[in-house]
């Protein structure tokens, strides 16, 4: 073959590739994931955010209102049950507490001395019955001495009685002074305290709402009040387990368990009807970490399957197709699928294990027949 002709052929064929090169469709770089086998849960998450409660929370106010003497415990603190949490001023009800001590002191040298005048009488009187019978002692002066020893005997009883009554004096002014303790009803941490040393607090008036002096919360009993769609009531049953997700903690659930699902739908004006649940930690330490009050969603587990096919929900598209990756082109698959969640979907069938999926359906030209850059990734809800 003439060089010349070589020459020609090889320029052609360069030109040619070069022309493919230009005019070849530019490949589109994607993301996917390989189909693997794995757990799907099929769930029911509340239809607008839930709230953090506590079932023991306990607003504090005196019984009387006074000056405030002492704090003891300040917001943050923990508590146990019985603890004076503050002191209101006192110093007149233990002047009459004295006092009722003192009272009592008189009461009881009172009733000793009737009661030495009551056992004279007795002895007296005993002496002269003996003396009655030898026929010495006239009939009258047993008489009165017998109404003698009565008076006496009534004396004694009386000064006992007065007795009693100055010990319950006493007591009816210990509980005037417990009045002015502010204790801790139930093991808890301090929220909240209203007031200063030296600032007047005063009692909480029945059926008035009031600022409280103590906002005590028990962070053990602390669980999630969330409204569910009255179309999934049905689903619900108390047992169930639930996923507990709270702004303030990114990223982490905590596990949680249904305990209570209220018997009515909620029928509330401008609102969807809706169930109330309430879900209680599994770990009541994580009750500690929350604050009541927080906004929190809830996610209620209704099905578990394991060692199924399964895809990420990003990945699906209208009427439960699929594109999947082969020679560098998509191709699309209708799948029939199982249980779903908003992270994983299970596939029953139009899939096997291994093939590569688009995750990346938001780039401009996805579509069945585009070539494709292919980048594999680990799906990571």
């Amino acid at each position: 073959m003439p060089r010349w002709l070589v020459w020609t052929l090889a320029a052609a064929a360069v030109t040619g590739l070069l022309l493919w090169w230009g005019l070849a469709p530019e490949r589109i770089p994607v993301t996917a994931v390989v189909v693997e086998r794995g757990e799907v849960e099929s769930t029911i998450t509340n239809t607008k955010a839930g709230t953090v409660r506590a079932r023991r929370r306990a607003h504090l106010a005196p019984e009387i209102g006074g000056r405030i003497a002492r704090i003891a415990h300040r917001e943050g603190d923990r508590v146990e049950s019985g603890v004076v949490l503050v002191e209101l001023e006192g110093s007149s009800q233990r002047a009459e507490l004295e006092l009722a001590r003192q009272s009592l002191r008189a009461t009881e040298a009172a009733r000793r001395e009737a009661c030495i005048r009551r056992d004279r009488a007795l002895r007296s009187l005993e002496r002269q019955r003996e003396l009655a019978r030898q026929q010495v002692v006239s009939e009258d002066t047993i008489d009165e001495l017998e109404s003698s020893h009565e008076v006496a005997r009534a004396a004694c009883h009386r000064a006992a009685a007065e007795v009693e009554r100055a010990r319950a004096q006493i007591g009816v002014v210990e509980v005037a002074l417990d009045k002015l303790l502010i204790r801790a009803p139930f093991a808890g941490v301090v929220a909240e305290v209203q007031g200063e040393v030296g600032e007047w607090m005063t009692p909480s008036p029945p059926l008035l709402v009031a600022p409280a002096a103590i906002d005590l919360i028990d962070p053990s009993s602390v669980y999630v009040s969330a409204p569910m769609d009255e179309v999934d009531a049905a689903s619900i049953r108390v047992g169930q387990s639930a996923r507990i997700t709270v702004d303030s903690h990114p990223g982490r659930a905590f596990a949680g368990a249904v305990v209570r699902v209220a018997p009515y739908v909620l029928d509330v004006e401008a609102q969807n009807r809706t169930v109330e649940i309430e879900v209680e930690f599994r770990d009541a330490d994580d009750g500690d970490a929350l604050l009541p009050g927080t906004s929190a969603d809830v996610e209620v587990v209704r099905e578990v399957r394991t060692d199924v096919l399964r895809v990420p929900t990003a990945a699906l598209l209208q009427d439960d197709r699929v594109l999947v990756v082969g020679n560098g082109r998509l191709s699309e698959a209708r799948i029939d699928v199982g249980l779903r969640n908003w992270n994983w979907t299970e596939v029953r069938a139009g899939l096997e294990a291994g093939t590569r999926v688009v995750l990346s359906l938001d780039r401009v030209g996805i579509e069945a027949g585009a070539p494709v850059e292919v980048e594999l990734t680990e799906y990571r809800p």
